[in-house]
């Protein structure tokens, strides 16, 4: 009785995202990325799903992103190969996810349809929509408690709280990767949801099985969509991405978000703007990109007063050559509660995580931290800031020591906790665990 009444509720939430009519146009060009649409335009709106149909291929899904001289412009799914003048484009539902609690441990596209040979998925009963908007403000929960990411360097100089959104900001090869599988490993959450935008297509069984493990993947749902696909499905990956997270969420789960990373979002957010006609203005960005990244980062967070369930979110930034205050960088982190710097050279020193304490900020610290960590947290940054100030007069021989016992303790100290930062990728700590081992590491073994 019970499968029955399930098989029904699905079957009814189907049907349910049916369109109530039967509407058909037909391509009348291709430019480029773009299609052009006709006899559908009175009946369309921006965002609206098509299929394009002909017989001997599968259909091709598209989407509305513009109008233009009495016709719509639209983009595809997939490749345009074989499309020609005349095919039929019909009328689509609009997109959504059935998302299920089975989806643990499983790695989906944009679409919903499994990417790892493990059959497939079980609909949920519920469709989500894709692009849902944030909890209202006058709503919305606030921060939770403190959580354990279970890194330490994080945990004690960007110590963060359940439902915070950080930014990882970071040039290409500096160990994202391998921070994000940490992450997702160590971090005290219930499910995580991974989106992985314009990865790497080799990178992928790679990340999941050498990074992620068998551990990383029984608690998380990967949602991937590679650097060869178009321009849409790379966007949707990060809004299926959210819609998953929020269906957890709104469970009562504590939900972990890592994405990797929204600088690919946003170049897919900028060929999507260029095709529907925007023009370029912030080094070829156009204005849509940056209406669109707050109305994604918003939805992380915590949900409404009396939901149990948050998103934290952690998003990577990818810099253009080492440029922390270009377009995307910039206006990201004006978004998010903090920003996480990796340096390369610190990477190239052998630490990792290759964190830049003294360039990273949590903006919610004052409110998690008990005072006797707040100020071992401030005086190590100062002597981490002190030592990177006076380093070269070290090197080349210009301080003598004793001319200052300021700087003397600093030269002393900073490579403990420089020791204390470093961690291997299977290892885990605590928050509480991360401020003793800064403690014990700040006990100074030359002083009086």
């Amino acid at each position: 009785m019970n499968h029955a009444l399930s098989t029904l509720v699905t079957a009814t939430a189907a049907l349910r995202r049916l369109p109530a009519i039967s509407l058909q146009g037909r391509v009348a060009a291709a430019t480029g990325l773009g299609l052009s649409l006709e006899a559908l335009a009175p009946w369309l709106q921006v965002g609206a799903r098509l299929r394009l149909e002909a017989s001997g291929r599968p259909s091709l899904p598209v989407e509305v992103v513009g109008f233009q001289a009495g016709q719509a412009t639209a983009l595809a799914f997939g490749p345009l190969d074989g499309i020609a003048p005349g095919m039929p484009a019909v009328l689509a539902p609009p997109p959504c996810l059935a998302v299920d609690d089975s989806w643990l441990g499983r790695v989906v596209d944009p679409m919903g349809q499994p990417m790892d040979g493990q059959g497939p998925l079980r609909p949920g009963p519920r469709p989500r929509a894709l692009r849902a908007p944030p909890p209202d403000a006058g709503r919305r929960a606030r921060l939770g408690p403190r959580l354990d990411l279970g890194v330490r360097a994080l945990d004690a100089f960007a110590t963060c709280r359940r439902g915070q959104r950080l930014g990882l900001f970071a040039a290409s090869g500096i160990g994202k990767s391998t921070l994000l599988a940490m992450l997702a490993a160590g971090a005290d959450c219930d499910v995580v949801v991974l989106a992985l935008v314009g990865e790497r297509g080799r990178e992928l069984r790679e990340f999941i099985e050498d990074d992620l493990g068998p551990d990383g993947l029984a608690r998380s749902v990967v949602v991937c969509a590679t650097s060869d696909s178009p321009p849409l499905l790379r966007r949707e990956a990060a809004h299926a991405a959210m819609a998953i997270a929020e269906h957890f969420a709104d469970a009562g789960k504590q939900v972990l978000l890592l994405m990797d990373s929204v600088t690919r979002y946003a170049m897919a957010l900028r060929e999507i703007g260029l095709a529907a006609g925007e023009p370029p203005t912030t080094r070829g960005y156009t204005p849509g990109v940056f209406a669109e990244l707050p109305r994604l980062l918003e939805r992380a967070g915590p949900r409404t007063e009396g939901c149990a369930g948050a998103i934290t979110g952690l998003f990577t930034v990818l810099v253009e050559g080492d440029d922390h205050d270009e377009p995307v960088a910039d206006a990201v982190r004006g978004i998010l509660d903090g920003h996480v710097v990796l340096d390369r050279a610190i990477g190239e020193r052998g630490r990792y995580p290759a964190m830049d304490v003294l360039r990273s900020l949590s903006r919610t610290v004052p409110g998690c931290l008990a005072p006797a960590e707040a100020g071992l947290m401030r005086r190590a940054r100062a002597i981490l800031a002190l030592h990177a100030d006076m380093a070269d007069l070290v090197r080349l021989g210009a301080y003598r020591a004793g001319a200052d016992p300021a700087v003397d303790e600093a030269i002393r100290l900073a490579p403990r906790i420089e020791a204390m930062l470093t961690q291997a990728k299977g290892e885990r700590d605590t928050v509480a665990g991360a401020f003793a081992a800064l403690a014990d590491a700040m006990e100074d073994p030359g002083g009086a």
